[in-house]
């Protein structure tokens, strides 16, 4: 825990309402931040106050604020992750020879933000700006297996939450923490299909100085080509997260 514990608390209510595609009840930011429901009060009131966060009476719910967003703003000027990300992603192609991306988690999709194409592979779905079901995606399967269980929960309480593309792939919240419990225990996952059909990838997540993920880094090849190696896309992600200010990896 941070040594200014409110401020993480309050940090991490940003992060899930920014994750969520609707105002959600009180009761989900507590499972989803595992805080006690005064303390819950107390921080998003202060939110309320400071226009982080807006309280929807009549629903009896909470979305995030007009100083949220004039954050966020800031964020798409500076463009810092895409800007720290564009040579390493460009330096792991030019390795692997397969095309990767960078994608952040947005609800229960993934966005892409940088994409670099390898010469001569197939086409791919993933441009920048371009969104695809998280559960589906590598990308976002490598970002959720490094959250809070709370937090997936949150994302994905039901069937109802679940999209398809190939009819490949997690339908259910059962189904997919078994899916995220094996991309933990390998420490990368991978889709085959799942997005398009005779297309693979694999992914590993981009870490903030709080080990939070903030993004992942994918390879995207054919189903007929050798697996690219989890290690280099790795290695490209323990340098944009020490960029991050994440600790040293190994």
């Amino acid at each position: 825990m941070s040594q200014v514990p409110a401020a993480t608390r309050a940090l991490r209510v940003l992060r899930f309402l920014s994750s969520q595609a609707d105002p959600v009840p009180v009761e989900a930011i507590m499972r989803a931040c595992e805080l006690p429901r005064s303390t819950t009060y107390h921080l998003v009131n202060a939110m309320i106050e400071e226009g982080f966060v807006v309280h929807l009476v009549d629903e009896r719910r909470y979305g995030l604020g007009v100083s949220a967003f004039e954050v966020g703003s800031g964020y798409s000027r500076q463009a810092p992750l895409q800007r720290i990300a564009r040579r390493p992603l460009a330096q792991l192609v030019d390795r692997l020879g397969q095309s990767a991306h960078l994608a952040v988690l947005h609800g229960r999709d993934v966005l892409y933000i940088v994409e670099e194409r390898a010469p001569g592979r197939p086409p791919l779905v993933t441009d920048v700006g371009v969104r695809l079901p998280a559960h589906l995606t590598a990308s976002g399967r490598a970002i959720m297996a490094s959250l809070p269980n709370g937090q997936v929960r949150a994302l994905y309480p039901d069937r109802a939450a679940f999209t398809d593309r190939t009819g490949i792939g997690p339908q259910s919240p059962t189904a997919l923490k078994a899916t995220l419990a094996e991309a933990r225990r390998l420490g990368y996952a991978t889709e085959a299909g799942e997005v398009t059909l005779g297309l693979s990838s694999v992914a590993v997540p981009v870490l903030d100085h709080n080990g939070h993920p903030v993004a992942a880094i994918a390879v995207t090849y054919a189903a007929e080509d050798p697996v690219p190696p989890a290690a280099a896309l790795r290695h490209c992600a323990d340098l944009l997260s020490q960029r991050l200010g994440a600790r040293r990896v190994g």
